[in-house]
């Protein structure tokens, strides 16, 4: 095995990573605040251009208030660019990402963001430690 060539390990992890994801964005064409935020810490962390949120409470909160205003009936996408599983309890996610609102079948190139995803696996399942995305444009 060449040293780039993943492990099984690190496979079954990539998997685990990509279902963890496909969870969190059913929560959100579900507008379920509570759903999205299940896979995160209590002490989660969301950083985004003028947004710092603090943990899982405000995070869910803020959620919860986009689903009922902006956000409703709004469906996100997240493309995984990189995936890098650190030892067997870390893994950082690059992904471009962003938001598709009611009627749209392609994401505008303004709102297209890049994203920076650490996460850490507790009592056999990965939780999202902390977010942060930058405009991609």
């Amino acid at each position: 095995m060449s040293k780039n060539e993943p492990t099984d390990a690190q496979s079954e992890a990539t998997d685990e990573i990509r279902s963890l994801f496909r969870e969190i964005y059913a929560a959100w064409a579900e507008n379920d605040a509570d759903a999205f935020v299940a896979s995160y810490r209590d002490d989660a962390t969301v950083v985004m251009p003028r947004t710092y949120h603090r943990d899982k409470g405000e995070i869910r909160g803020s959620m919860a208030a986009g689903f009922q205003g902006p956000l409703k009936g709004s469906r996100a996408v997240d493309e995984p660019l990189s995936i890098r599983v650190i030892g067997d309890h870390t893994a950082i996610v690059v992904s471009r990402a962003g938001i598709l609102m009611v009627g749209e079948a392609q994401l505008p190139v303004d709102r297209e963001v890049i994203a920076t995803w650490v996460l850490v696996r507790e009592d056999g399942r990965w939780l999202v430690a902390s977010y942060a995305n930058a405009p991609a444009h």
